[in-house]
Parts: structure tokens; sequence; C-alpha cells
């Protein structure tokens, strides 16, 4: 059998435990160095499709 608690836990107690799980971090944007529109670091440019100065996928002109 596995161990069980001997008293149940306070809801202040769980509830402090768990107040860092909704703290929302800000996303890390970097600027596309073809187009100068803000992407995802490490990842192609959804505007352009340009990563690390190549063009990676071909993009339609709008």
């Amino acid at each position: 059998m596995p161990p069980v608690p001997k008293k149940k836990v306070p809801r202040s107690k769980s509830r402090k435990r768990r107040s860092q799980w909704m703290r929302l971090k800000p996303k890390a944007l970097v600027i596309c160095s073809n187009c100068g529109n803000p992407r995802l670091p490490h990842r192609v440019c959804p505007h352009c499709g340009y990563y690390k100065g190549r063009e990676v996928v071909p993009m339609e002109p709008k």
C-alpha cells in the first residue's frame, strides 16, 4: 500500500505552494534580420520565411 498523508493539507498551504503556477511570463521576441518583424527565437519568421539570413520557407508575395 502507498503511504497516506496523516492530516489534510490546509487550503492556504496548497494555494501558497501553487501561487507561482499562474504567473505569466512574457514571450521572448527577437527582431527578424530580413523583414524587421518580431518573431520567436530559433524559429523561421512567419512573415518572410527567413531563418539565419537565408530563405527556408518560400513565401508567396501578398
